[in-house]
């Protein structure tokens, strides 16, 4: 249970974080750019820290501790994707700087057409809602829960208390502060986050008898017929759920949308004050990323190693794990002495608010950007701020809104979180990958890979829903494309299938004039962008990649 030094730990965390907030809401914001990028003066430091902080959320805490606890290593092909944090530094900044883009369906609108824009801002706010704020707040409730061990307050399900709370308390700042606020509470917030996770880290480490301890709990652990354990990252090309090429073609697709096309990310780098800050901004987000696997999936397979171990005592009592998905909050109830357990809860804290702000950021932007100004170009920049407060406090009511459904189908919505976006990815990839990478990539072209990929996609989860849920359905080429498929396998064959889309609708269609495309496209920089790009960076930011790239490849030489 929670002890008053916890208490007192976390009441100084609000201090801190309310003390930010004040800070950040006294520096007005006069225009839409302060508002939603921080007036584009973020520094390094708060571009890579916002990066990490943004993307650590509920998915991790319980998602990745639980496929640690469930599966071991598999889910790691995701987490260990610095590298591609460095494409988006390396090779996108200098196409997004030059642009002068807010958002990105606003660069696709300028690299092919208007429709581009509305389909990938509608994809992204219908994605934003139903998956990214409703299981974040869908898992906060229950983390919460779990860490307090409360099942009642005042009569109300205590789930429903810390999930409401933690939206409006998120909204309140992110309404007010904007993109600053989410900037300067990063900053605030990664640190506690990783010294917390670390602290559970050793501990765990220390209470199971070290890491080989782990290792040969997890590596007797068989997670298929094919004879791979736990501790396998490349498993099986016949394995069901990850087969060593799926994965790695399934967890390129999903992380290159992510991590170089998704406004939710590349926001944090449009904030950047010039292309060195965005750049070097993506080089430290990238070695912040190398930490995830060791601070929430391995803690998962040492909580799977302690359970299965069996006898070890904490805190007085024997270790029991709940379930999977319950075992990094488990880890901080049952292992963390006091004190430590309110920072760590205050690392759980920062890391939920911090996903949920740059979310609501980001919906907001998207809504205010590319659609109420392209409607209303007219409309001041003062009111667009107002309008950008307007639309959170939408996004958070339809959140909230969408829980009670989240909680009916909770443990199946989180089997399908991964699906959703493995079949959102790939449409999405081929017109940026087409757009900046070819030149006689049309308007057309981008705009029939988007809705080619989109339309693909809906079916896939359409067949997903109805062949899961009906026993006796006959076998057919649909069921077998759409359903029995592999979905890693899937997502790599849906981005093929769009990037042909794209390049045939391309070659019979008008090519874009030189004017359209000038610094858009590889090949079209003008010598005064090239020679400013060249100026962007040093010896020391190509040093700083290529240890971040040897380190990727470490890991997976150690867990292959």
């Amino acid at each position: 249970m929670m002890t008053t030094l916890d208490w007192v730990v976390i009441g100084l965390f609000f201090v801190f974080l309310i003390g930010i907030v004040i800070w950040v809401i006294s520096q007005k914001s006069n225009n839409s750019e302060d508002y939603f990028l921080g007036g584009r003066d973020a520094t390094w430091i708060a571009i890579g820290a916002s990066i990490f902080a943004s993307n650590i959320g509920s998915e991790h805490l319980i998602g990745l501790a639980g496929a640690g606890a469930s599966s071991g290593m598999a889910m790691a092909h995701w987490e260990i994707q610095g590298w591609m944090i460095l494409i988006l530094g390396w090779v996108f900044v200098p196409f997004y700087s030059r642009s002068m883009v807010l958002t990105m369906p606003e660069f696709l609108e300028r690299r092919f057409n208007p429709e581009s824009r509305t389909i990938l801002s509608l994809i992204s706010l219908v994605s934003y809602v139903l998956t990214k704020v409703a299981v974040t707040v869908y898992a906060g409730g229950l983390v919460f829960q779990q860490v307090f061990g409360i099942e009642e307050l005042w009569g109300i399900d205590f789930f429903w208390i810390s999930a409401v709370g933690l939206v409006l308390l998120t909204a309140v700042y992110t309404i007010f502060g904007g993109m600053k606020s989410v900037l300067y509470t990063s900053v605030l917030q990664t640190p506690i986050l990783l010294l917390g996770s670390l602290i559970i880290l050793v501990l765990g480490l220390k209470a199971v008898g070290g890491w080989e301890q782990v290792l040969e709990i997890a590596g007797a652990t068989k997670t298929n017929e094919y004879g791979d354990t736990m501790v396998n990252l490349i498993r099986d090309n016949r394995d069901a759920n990850f087969p060593w090429l799926g994965a790695l073609i399934g967890s390129a697709v999903i992380g290159f949308w992510y991590w170089c096309t998704d406004q939710f990310i590349v926001q944090r780098v449009l904030s950047g004050k010039d292309e060195t800050q965005a750049r070097r901004g993506t080089i430290f987000g990238a070695y912040l990323k190398l930490t995830p696997v060791f601070l929430f999936l391995i803690p998962g397979m040492i909580a799977y190693a302690m359970s299965a171990k069996g006898g070890i005592i904490l805190n007085g009592q024997e270790y029991v794990l709940p379930s999977a998905d319950a075992a990094f909050p488990s880890l901080v109830t049952q292992l963390l002495p006091a004190g430590v357990k309110g920072l760590v809860v205050s690392g759980i804290l920062a890391a939920l608010m911090s996903s949920l702000a740059s979310l609501f950021n980001s919906s907001a932007m998207l809504f205010t950007i590319d659609f109420y100004k392209r409607f209303k170009p007219e409309t001041p920049e003062k009111k667009l701020v107002k309008i950008g407060q307007i639309a959170t406090v939408v996004i958070v009511l339809l959140g909230i809104l969408w829980i009670p459904i989240m909680r009916s189908i909770g443990d199946v919505l989180y089997e399908y979180l991964q699906d959703v976006q493995s079949v959102l990815a790939p449409g999405i990839a081929a017109a940026f990958l087409m757009g900046v990478l070819w030149k006689r990539a049309t308007a057309k072209g981008g705009m029939w890979g988007l809705l080619s990929g989109f339309i693909i996609g809906l079916t896939r989860l359409g067949a997903k829903v109805y062949y899961s849920s009906t026993a006796d359905a006959a076998d057919s080429l649909f069921k077998s494309v759409f359903y029995d498929t592999n979905w890693l396998f899937f997502s790599g064959w849906m981005l093929l299938i769009c990037l042909v889309v794209v390049f045939v609708v391309s070659l019979v269609t008008e090519a874009p004039s030189a004017e359209k495309i000038q610094g858009l496209v590889f090949g079209t920089a003008t010598p005064e962008q090239k020679a400013a790009t060249r100026a962007s960076w040093g010896k020391w930011d190509v040093i700083h990649t290529v240890i971040i790239i040897a380190l990727t490849v470490a890991f997976y030489i150690y867990f292959w």
